[in-house]
């Protein structure tokens, strides 16, 4: 729960960056999972859902950027 309040406070250029740092992450705990198993593989699932996290909030942040511009939009007419 920590997580989803930090995300919300964020910069989208900071979660952009920390979305490719994790995207990044989560390969390379794949190939070495791959190669030999690692102590915690859930830590892949939990990698997962934060990248999932990371999306859902960018998404939310640009639905909620383009229904203020329809209203300032309807305002005007």
């Amino acid at each position: 729960m920590k997580n989803k309040i930090a995300l919300k406070e964020l910069s989208d250029k900071e979660l952009q960056e920390r979305l490719e740092a994790e995207k990044i992450q989560i390969v390379k705990m794949k190939i070495n999972h791959a190669v030999s198993p690692l102590e915690n593989p859930n830590i892949l699932r939990t990698s997962r859902r934060n990248i999932a996290r990371m999306n859902t909030e960018i998404r939310q942040r640009q639905l909620n950027s383009e229904n203020v511009k329809k209203e300032t939009n309807s305002n005007l007419q």
